[in-house]
């Protein structure tokens, strides 16, 4: 299992129901990792999608407890259990929003991580893979840049 997460300076991911900021870059990256294979998100993030529509070219699927809930296209699981156990086959990439990357943390065997070097207002973060022990930068990208912005893509792998 994989995580795939953009962070600023501060590890935060999010605020208001969105990203920090729009980088066509890292967007295309996430879309190059994860495009024909099953991407993971709460329903706050899928709804936080253009047209809350799933992202074509991957299984989506959402994890969620409303029991009601049920986006045309998407794979509803409403437990932890459930989804490992549904999944388990799979090239998963966990995909936010702030509380399934923190359920599925120990589970994730790679962290795919764009960090921007600024830092932004928000209200969700992500566990700072840098203080964490077992975790290793096994790839980085060079640094990019746009809008001003510049960020990079690191690979985190658990040891």
């Amino acid at each position: 299992m994989n995580a795939i997460v953009v962070v600023d300076e501060n590890w935060n991911i999010g605020r208001d129901g969105g990203l920090l900021v729009h980088l066509p870059g890292d967007l295309k990256y996430f879309k190059e990792r994860t495009y024909g294979k099953t991407v993971v998100v709460g329903r706050k993030t899928l709804e936080s999608f253009p047209g809350a529509k799933p992202l074509p070219g991957r299984k989506n699927v959402v994890l969620t407890r409303n029991m009601d809930y049920s986006p045309k296209d998407c794979l509803i699981c409403h437990s932890k259990e459930e989804l490992l156990k549904t999944l388990k086959d799979e090239e998963v990439f966990i995909s936010g929003g702030e509380q399934i990357y923190r359920q599925f943390m120990d589970e994730c065997q790679r962290f795919y991580v764009t960090k921007i070097y600024d830092s932004f207002p928000a209200d969700r973060s992500f566990p700072n893979l840098d203080e964490m022990d077992g975790l290793t930068v096994t790839w980085k990208s060079d640094v990019q840049e746009e809008k001003g912005i510049r960020y990079q893509f690191f690979e985190y792998t658990r040891k």
